[in-house]
């Protein structure tokens, strides 16, 4: 299917959402044009109100209509370039993925605000709280229970949309050394060392722009 895709996404670094729907087009190969909007400029909400209908990022523009949310856009992707091929054909492993997916994407707070993705950064935190350590432990388990389901080596067997948004996941455990065992780690380490991973690593290695939140959330024990 031809379009105009354009992929509006914020820093590399930082926006763990927009790593979702940009994985995906990379991975397949989906031809589009990424149009980043810095999340530490003052300016940000001035700069995507016209590029964004929730004033936020990550949204794909195919031709004239937008499209937002991360697990909207993937799916958006799977049924308009792919054919559906970024879901299992089994219907108990696409319905383990689309579970998976929407756990993720309402789920998970607290990994969310003391985890922040920081791709660049290396950081140990100190005395993990509880309710922490269980989101932690339930990614685990949801991990290891499609990798038993599907055979892997990707989560539900080939890559998928599920991958894409646990992807953000791998990378915080790398940032804050966070270490799990086989054949979680293994799944991990592929996933980092992918190509597309690994092109949008080097990108966030080279961005500049520093959002103070994230990089002073554990600035004493650095």
């Amino acid at each position: 299917m031809n379009q105009n895709l354009r992929l509006v996404i914020g820093n590399k670094n930082y926006s763990s959402w927009s790593l979702c729907p940009w994985l995906l087009l990379r991975y397949f190969d989906i031809p589009f044009i990424e149009q980043q909007v810095s999340l530490a400029s003052a300016d940000f909400k001035n700069q995507v109100k016209d590029l964004s209908p929730t004033g936020q990022v990550p949204v794909l523009w195919s031709d004239n209509h937008p499209i937002w949310e991360s697990l909207a856009i993937c799916e958006w992707i799977n049924e308009s370039c792919l054919d559906g091929q970024a879901w299992p054909a089994r219907p108990y492993l696409r319905a383990l993925g689309r579970s998976m997916c929407a756990e993720i994407h309402s789920s998970f707070m607290m990994m969310r605000r003391l985890m922040p993705m920081n791709c660049r950064a290396r950081i140990a935190i100190p005395d993990m709280p509880t309710a922490l350590a269980n989101e932690i432990i339930r990614i685990e388990e949801l991990w290891q229970q499609a990798l038993d389901t599907s055979g892997g080596p990707w989560l539900l067997g080939a890559f998928s949309i599920a991958d894409c948004m646990y992807a953000q996941v791998v990378l915080r455990l790398q940032t804050y050394g966070v270490e799990i065992e086989e054949p979680l780690a293994s799944y991990c380490n592929m996933l980092r060392k992918t190509p597309a991973v690994d092109e949008w690593l080097a990108d966030a290695y080279q961005e500049v722009e520093v959002i103070e939140s994230v990089e002073q959330l554990y600035n004493n024990n650095q």
